[in-house]
């Protein structure tokens, strides 16, 4: 028979019997359960989190297995969204579950925002216009927003809290003028996908060890990725949620950031006032964008 003290009971003296029970009535969304999205879920519910509402849209797919906590060869064609509802269960069958099968959209932002106290941004790379609204409107909630990127074989991760700087301040992305044909939309797409990927990882560690540029194809929607960058964004995130939910403990919030490369064996604290304005990210952005044209050549 479940129990919740029970269940949980390995996390006290890490926390108290008072904080367990303030993480059972905590509630987290989880926008994206994909590659760090899952694992984000699955450790939010081991901690004992008790209350959440989830979304994606996609199905399993066997490009899915080097990372996805969810992805097996039982569960190919199988909703990510459900299938993770169904694991967060099988943890805490008391745990109450949101499920927004249909995706995150404008109309019902509000509602799937509704009573959170920490948004878990794992949407994927490329969902840039609905993840920009997400963060603007837990901005506006006083909700503090969280992402931690897996990069190569390590993680990047920042946190944005109400009153700080805010995720568009931050990245300052730009957008294509209305007029702007098919291809300088695509051209500003991939440039904003470019400042997404350098304000997540201003030191950008993982480009040392990439041994086939060709396999970075922004425009296809393509990024190569390793279960041991889910591993760590998860455990980085969720210590910070939890501090977040407690809160106990530094969370690092933009425009200061933490990336840790498992791989070079190293950990950088960055620190980008004025974020993606920072002279340092516009030499780091043309930098990234002449790696992606020497590809285009290759």
């Amino acid at each position: 028979m479940f129990d919740y003290n029970d269940a949980f009971s390995r996390n006290i003296g890490w926390v108290t019997e008072e904080e367990q029970l303030k993480l059972k009535n905590s509630k987290v969304a989880i926008g994206g359960l994909g590659g760090v999205g899952g694992d984000h879920a699955i450790v939010c519910a081991r901690m004992g989190i008790g209350n959440f509402n989830i979304s994606d849209l996609d199905a399993y797919d066997y490009a899915n297995f080097n990372r996805q906590a969810g992805a097996f060869v039982s569960t190919i064609g199988k909703e990510k969204s459900e299938v993770m509802e169904n694991t967060l269960k099988d943890i805490n069958p008391e745990a109450t579950i949101r499920n927004f099968k249909s995706g995150i959209t404008l109309e019902n932002l509000d509602e799937f925002l509704d009573g959170v106290d920490v948004y878990i941004d794992s949407l994927d790379i490329f969902a840039l216009e609905i993840r920009r609204q997400v963060f603007r409107r837990c901005y506006e909630l006083g909700i503090p927003t969280i992402t931690a990127a897996p990069m190569g074989m390590g993680t990047a991760m920042l946190c944005f809290k109400p009153g700080e700087m805010s995720f568009d301040d931050y990245f300052a992305m730009v957008d294509a003028p209305s007029n702007a044909s098919e291809q300088e939309k695509e051209e500003y797409f991939e440039n904003n996908i470019v400042r997404f990927v350098i304000g997540v990882s201003p030191s950008v560690q993982q480009r040392h060890y990439l041994v086939k540029n060709s396999s970075v194809n922004f425009m296809k929607k393509k990024v190569p990725s390793t279960c041991m960058g889910i591993s760590l964004a998860a455990g980085v995130l969720c210590t910070n949620v939890l501090k977040l939910l407690l809160g106990r403990g530094e969370v690092v919030c933009a425009p200061r950031g933490l990336h840790f490369d498992a791989y070079r064996n190293n950990l950088i604290k960055t620190w980008r006032p004025w974020g993606n304005k920072n002279p340092l990210q516009k030499y780091m952005f043309k930098k990234v964008k002449q790696i992606l044209e020497d590809k285009k050549e290759d």
